[in-house]
């Protein structure tokens, strides 16, 4: 057993024999099995340690945990078996339970799944039950660490016999450890199952492997081993069936909404059970996504026609399924109430109003199904009921007035509301971008903000509020980021990156050769344009980082003054004047910067620019000649067809979009080499791009006066939307729309990328888009119809969703707008030699606009697809749009608001 020493470490006798300083031998032993990764071997080398000795060795482990750390990529198998040793070993010599928490959550010591939890077990065993279970409890509230961690939290609730700790965190780590083909036989045998099941049950995110998709007779099939466990009474019925109501209840993704639905699809609620639940089911009908819905909508038709589902019920069911988009369940529902009120009769004045919810519907076919059905039974209903019916129908679209005078008679209202009127968004005007914060204090909030990088305007007001406090206080501004306070990543002084990289340099927190060896960055020829945009903002940030808090950079000249990037210029002319007052020559590439963003179609631009000429300065000068460059940038784009040659084998990984820039031998010249690409220094040809997230809220801000090269640069993101699962890609659309410069193809492309993207959020901010530049006058119909009839004929983009978009658009009043585009798409699709898989919805949409906005005349291969034999959509609303063109509707010219 050791003695005391007066270093306080333990000596054991044989160390003592040896004459050294045993205490420290055994700490370097210690050290030694952990440099050497020899983690089973720490609790064995922990054992002689007293308290003090621990205490000794803790601050050599941290010694080592920074300096592992500091390592880089190269060595990354070396400091993995380090870590492995480091963990075991500081969880041993810890001694409070935050302090070993925080120790055994470290994000750099979980880079990897703790499989085996034994040796940290081990050097934890002779703790007391409360600080073990006080430690499971702690680890198990974060959610990474109690996922990777499972073995390890697991074992320590089992020793300190503490309640089970049901955390997200905690019951993915659990799925992954007992889903295999024993699931069932593991989950009957485990005590926490009960516990941890209900939360599964409730959690918002669903654990993936609840969710894998094979068959109910496979042994790994979650709600099957579920419900036997119920069926075997381990699970309360009662309780699985309410969790899983109130999860399917509380809505979220289909994705998570697809294991409760399993489970109680094959629990098989009894009559009793769905009608205790009348309320839930009726909330899921309304708003859940579409299967469940589809679901619910089933539980209570079966109700209904048993007689269980009372008709004040129904109706409330009945008007929330018919204001949704789905038009399977729009029918199912309508089909319902048919049925209810042909044995019902007397609930027809509680069940027709709710059917009328139907006459605002973007399909004319429900709208003609829900007229018919409350014709049908409209003398059921007293007058009053009748009057609110007859209001209602002034919902109905144009095309069905004639049944709806049939139907209501004198009774209906006057349904003519005089001329059309166009109606679009009021043109969006600028938006002047507010002063950098005053006060270190204010730019200390900004610069910690979350999300920063994703706000451009903030972002910009950040970065110049730096740039001007640190050239008039440099020390007041390092005061308030105390290195020691401010916690910089591990990894920074390797991977710096985005507005943080210039305070960190002022900090004197990154080396000076790092900066240096950024900045001498040369772009290579074939980068892609997202590259070359992400390529500017960090050019700048380093150039920055550079020279922040000298006399070199005062202020950025490229701040902007507008919320789109742009930057006024007769504001830059008085820049570049306070510049050469204070003897200082521009930054590089924040001048270049700045050039680009001024805004040259000013109608300021002539002024300024004679004004940047008198100045009399080399900065001066080039200002003038490049507000006077009535073409200072240019891009033109080509697309190589689906299967060419070009696209063999792995093609997905090429983008067919080529941008080629314009030969500019100015900003070759005379920009840095950042801003090369611009002037044509990238070859014009397919090139791999994995650049679909990043940095994309940035990219308008770089080129706000032209947004045809803009448009340009995310073309190959834009086509890659379509066809993948990427989500954002048009957030930059809107920025486009209000950003100078001319509009050309690549902007008309955009927006018809824009249009078709998968995601529904996507195509929101294209229409958004399309009418910005439709209110400005900006809008070439004819030439986004065109662009848009080559992607859907050639497939890349799907008609069901180009339909939701222009639906879209055209609900908001837009009516000759959409129809202007759809009449030049039109006649290539309808001439094509095969029916276009979906151009029914699209014409349906079409045939709405004509309706309401008045339109007349012909449309090539429409009569020729309106006479084919059948009744599918397409040959149907062919006829619509047929007889809507050639008869018109009575209305007087159209006016615009």
């Amino acid at each position: 057993m050791g003695i005391g020493t007066e270093s306080g470490a333990a000596v054991s006798v044989e160390d003592g024999a040896r004459g050294g300083a045993p205490g420290d031998a055994a700490v370097g032993r210690l050290l030694d099995a952990v440099r050497a990764g020899q983690a089973r071997q720490v609790p064995k080398l922990l054992e002689p340690l007293d308290a003090a000795a621990r205490k000794e060795a803790l601050g050599r482990l941290k010694a080592l945990r920074a300096e592992v750390r500091s390592w880089d990529w190269k060595r990354g198998q070396e400091a993995a078996r380090i870590r492995r040793g480091l963990y075991v070993a500081g969880a041993g010599c810890h001694t409070g339970a935050a302090a070993a928490t925080t120790w055994l959550a470290g994000s750099d010591m979980l880079g990897w799944d703790l499989k085996d939890a034994t040796p940290v077990l081990a050097v934890l065993a002779d703790r007391d039950p409360a600080w073990l279970a006080d430690v499971a409890g702690r680890l198990a509230k974060r959610r990474n660490v109690a996922e990777s961690a499972y073995e390890l939290v697991h074992g320590l609730v089992m020793r300190s016999g503490c309640p089970v700790p049901a955390t997200d965190g905690y019951v993915l780590g659990w799925t992954r450890k007992v889903t295999d083909k024993r699931l069932l036989e593991r989950l009957r045998a485990d005590p926490q199952t009960p516990v941890l099941v209900a939360h599964a049950l409730s959690m918002g995110e669903t654990p993936d492997r609840l969710t894998w998709s094979v068959g109910p007779e496979a042994p790994t099939h979650w709600p099957t081993a579920l419900t036997a466990l119920v069926a075997e009474g381990t699970l309360d019925r009662a309780g699985v069936v309410d969790l899983c109501a109130s999860r399917l209840l509380r809505g979220g993704r289909a994705r998570d909404l697809r294991f409760p639905l399993e489970v109680l699809r094959l629990l098989a609620p009894t009559g009793e059970e769905l009608r205790e639940r009348v309320p839930d089911w009726v909330g899921m009908a309304a708003d859940a996504p579409s299967p469940v819905a589809g679901y619910a909508q089933e539980v209570l038709a079966g109700l209904a026609m048993e007689g269980a589902l009372p008709a004040g019920a129904l109706a409330e069911m009945t008007g929330a399924v018919l204001f949704r988009t789905e038009k399977k369940l729009v029918r199912a529902q309508l089909t319902l109430v048919g049925k209810v009120l042909a044995r019902e009769r007397g609930a027809a004045g509680e069940l027709l109003p709710a059917v009328a919810e139907a006459f605002g519907h973007e399909d004319t076919g429900v709208q003609e199904r829900a007229l018919k059905l409350v014709g049908r039974y409209l003398s059921a209903v007293d007058a009053e009921v009748r009057a609110e019916l007859a209001e209602a129908a002034g919902l109905l679209g144009p095309a069905h007035r004639r049944a709806a005078v049939e139907v209501f008679g004198d009774a209906l209202a006057e349904l003519d509301s005089g001329p059309y009127e166009e109606i679009l968004p009021p043109v969006p005007g600028p938006e002047p971008v507010a002063p950098p914060a005053a006060t270190v204090a204010e730019l200390v909030e900004e610069l910690v903000a979350k999300g920063l990088m994703e706000e451009p305007v903030a972002f910009e007001r950040a970065l110049d509020g730096l740039v001007r406090h640190a050239h008039r206080d440099r020390a007041a501004v390092a005061e308030a980021f105390p290195t020691g306070a401010w916690e910089m990543p591990h990894h920074f002084t390797h991977y710096p990156h985005g507005i943080h990289v210039v305070l960190a340099s002022l900090l004197g927190l990154v080396q000076r050769s790092v900066i240096d060896a950024h900045r001498a960055e040369v772009p290579d020829r074939d980068s892609c344009s997202h590259e070359g945009l992400s390529g500017i903002l960090d050019a700048r940030l380093w150039e920055a980082a550079a020279l922040v808090g000298t006399d070199e950079l005062p202020f950025l000249l490229a701040a902007p003054t507008l919320h789109t990037g742009g930057i006024d210029p007769v504001v830059l002319v008085e820049r570049l004047r306070a510049y050469r007052d204070a003897g200082v020559e521009p930054a590089p590439v924040d001048f270049a910067q700045a050039l680009v963003r001024v805004l040259r179609a000013d109608p300021s631009a002539g002024r300024a620019a004679g004004q940047a000429a008198a100045l009399g300065t080399p900065a001066g000068l080039r200002l003038a000649a490049w507000l006077r460059d009535e073409d200072a940038l240019g891009a033109t784009v080509r697309f190589f067809p689906r299967g060419a040659k070009q696209f063999s084998g792995k093609w997905w990984l090429i983008d067919r979009t080529v941008v080629e820039f314009g030969e500019r031998a100015v900003v070759r010249e005379e920009f840095p080499p950042a801003f090369h690409w611009l002037g044509g220094a990238v070859r014009a040809t397919p090139r791999r791009c994995y650049h679909w997230i990043g940095d994309r809220a940035q990219w308008a801000s770089v080129l706000p006066a032209d947004r045809e090269v803009l448009a340009a640069c995310l073309l190959p993101a834009m086509a890659h939307s379509v066809d993948g699962d990427q989500r954002g890609t048009t957030e930059p659309l809107t920025a486009l729309a209000e950003a100078g410069g001319p509009v050309g193809r690549a902007v008309h492309l955009a927006l018809a990328f824009g249009l078709g993207c998968l995601d529904s959020d996507d195509r929101l901010r294209a229409v958004d888009a399309l009418l910005v530049l439709a209110s400005r006058g900006e809008l070439n119909a004819r030439a986004l119809g065109a662009e848009l009839a080559w992607l859907v004929a050639e497939g890349s983009l799907k008609p069901n969703r180009l339909a939701e978009a222009v639906r879209t658009a055209s609900a908001t009043g837009a009516y000759g707008t959409v129809w202007a585009i759809l009449e030049a798409m039109l006649p290539e699709l309808l001439g094509a030699e095969k029916p276009v898989r979906g151009l029914g919805e699209v014409l349906a949409v079409a045939a709405d606009c004509v309706e309401r906005c008045g339109a007349r005349g012909e449309l090539a291969g429409l009569e020729r697809v309106a006479s084919a034999r059948g009744s599918s959509q397409l040959v149907v609303q062919a006829g619509r749009l047929l007889n809507a063109l050639r008869q018109g509707v009575d209305q007087p010219p159209t006016e615009t608001t």
